[in-house]
């Protein structure tokens, strides 16, 4: 019999579980810019997931995401929020210093991409950079901004002091209320052109991911194609972007309001969520989802 003082037998046992394991490192390198890079120049899919603390941020990294958006999405689905306007930087500090440590500690190989919430970039540029030194001190490798525009110069000054941009046009939730709600952007000529040179303006000032949400298939392919150094990641953008993204709880069947149209639930024949997370990576890896008949506008 052990006494009260003797060494536990199993010395990786955890009463709270484990994290699953990470991807095999002969199958998966760790994803960087040129990587990410490269499997758009091949016309390889990106996949992307949100997730906001560690142990489904290790989950993602184990199914073969390479990219993890801690997205300021947590506003609705972690807070119960009716937008993403409310997130503070340090609500989205926190949530990207557990996808970090999750994605860490199971040796993860997955690029961690930070939103910079409704506020902490609007101001000035150098407001921008005090916010993105925030997220990426956190763990971050690349941060998120929405809009073009005046957008344009503050990538710029945040990609010449080396840190990596993902741009975001298209329906920008930040500034629904702007936009008149959840919408298609840029249908007709008019609002295609200007989408359009935004897109290119942000590519041209260093963005080298760009999130197109709700753009018009013909339009989001289109520019896929005028941006090679900037891989276009859709949502309810199409089947002809770079890659795809979906909030994590969405397609997880877990939406506590309405789905929105471009969402698959992945968790139907499934029998747990990372079999969900994988069946999503090789249907955007085979050009099974989305079907732009179903999930995308015309």
């Amino acid at each position: 019999m052990s006494s009260p003082n003797s060494a536990p037998t199993d010395v990786t046992a955890s009463p709270y579980g484990t994290l699953p394991p990470a991807a095999a490192p002969a199958v998966r390198k760790p994803i960087s810019l040129p990587r990410l890079m490269d499997m758009h120049a091949r016309g390889e899919k990106i996949t992307m997931l949100t997730a906001y603390d560690a142990t489904f941020a290790a989950m993602a990294d184990s199914a073969g995401v390479e990219c993890i958006l801690v997205g300021d999405s947590l506003g609705m689905v972690c807070q119960g929020r009716h937008s993403t306007v409310g997130v503070s930087l340090d609500e989205m500090r926190y949530h990207t210093a557990c996808v970090s440590r999750g994605v860490r500690r199971v040796q993860g190989t997955a690029w961690v991409v930070a939103d910079l919430p409704f506020g902490s970039y609007q101001q000035s540029a150098e407001q921008a950079l005090a916010s993105a030194v925030v997220l990426m001190e956190a763990g971050a490798h690349m941060v998120k901004l929405e809009g073009g525009g005046w957008t344009t110069e503050t990538v710029r000054f945040l990609t010449q002091r080396g840190i990596p941009v993902c741009a975001h046009l298209g329906l920008t939730p930040q500034t629904v209320h702007a936009l008149g709600g959840y919408r298609v952007q840029g249908r007709g000529d008019g609002a295609a052109n200007t989408l359009r040179q935004e897109a290119k303006a942000l590519a041209d000032a260093g963005a080298q991911l760009l999130v197109l949400e709700m753009v018009p298939t013909a339009l989001a392919s289109a520019l896929t194609q005028e941006l090679p150094h900037c891989a276009t990641i859709g949502i309810g953008a199409g089947a002809g972007t770079a890659g795809q993204v979906l909030v994590l709880h969405d397609m997880l069947g877990m939406n506590i309001g309405k789905m929105p149209k471009f969402v698959r639930n992945f968790m139907q024949g499934q029998g747990s969520i990372a079999g969900a997370m994988q069946a999503y990576v090789q249907a955007v890896k085979q050009g099974q989802f989305p079907v732009d008949a179903e999930h995308a506008w015309s």
